[in-house]
């Protein structure tokens, strides 16, 4: 799955700009007092303003290979949030390893090197090595409704878990990562999972607004 750009809210539009732009050194390719977008290789990640925001959770493809040097990076400009007592998550049943840290807002953003992919660098990990967006988050209490719903659009298998408590939709280049917040919480912090807003463009083309899914016109 494909995701070209993904559009979250902010309420202070000039905090993002600063972290992302130096903190996280990405490319400024949009930017108002309203809207900001910044650049990976494959993907645009877009601020709008909204005055009632609540905190996401997404993910940054970035080479199978740089995990532990995408650690030293970020650690020199972000604390790392802890899984326990590791700073790498190992998801051995996804061949995948990730690192998590907040970005202005407290949203969770991950790096997550993929190995199924096979996308192997020689050169130094930079913000060139932040490939493309992963994963987009959704917290809610119905997974299969929201499943449907995205399904209904375009037809997205199920990558893995099921309807209960988790269920990742799509595959290894791009996923919806589905939680039941009633009894999940976030990963790697356990901290509450809020329903948050989010416009998606690629493979699937749609608004999650105030839990509602609509198909972009």
């Amino acid at each position: 799955m494909i995701i070209k750009e993904i559009t979250l809210f902010t309420n202070n539009i000039e905090n993002q700009k600063q972290f992302y732009q130096n903190v996280l050194d990405l490319e400024l390719v949009y930017n108002s007092e309203e809207k900001i977008s910044f650049n990976t290789q494959g993907s645009i990640l877009t601020f709008e303003y909204k005055k009632e925001t609540k905190p996401s959770h997404i993910a940054f493809n970035i080479y199978s290979n740089k995990i532990e040097e995408a650690l030293i990076w970020l650690k020199k400009r972000v604390p790392i949030l802890p899984d326990g007592e590791r700073l790498i998550s190992d998801f051995k049943s996804w061949n995948a390893k990730a690192i998590y840290f907040y970005d202005a807002d407290k949203n969770i953003i991950e790096f997550i090197a993929r190995k199924n992919l096979g996308l192997v660098a020689k050169s130094v990990f930079s913000p060139k090595s932040i490939l493309s967006i992963s994963e987009m988050a959704i917290a809610t209490t119905n997974i299969e409704g929201v499943y449907n719903a995205i399904n209904s659009i375009k037809a997205i298998p199920v990558f893995d878990g099921d309807f209960s408590r988790f269920c990742a939709l799509g595959n290894d280049e791009g996923l919806f990562i589905l939680i039941n917040k009633s009894i999940k919480k976030w990963h790697p912090t356990q901290e509450v999972a809020y329903t948050s807003d989010f416009i998606i463009k690629g493979d699937y083309n749609f608004s999650f607004i105030n839990g509602e899914i609509k198909e972009l016109s």
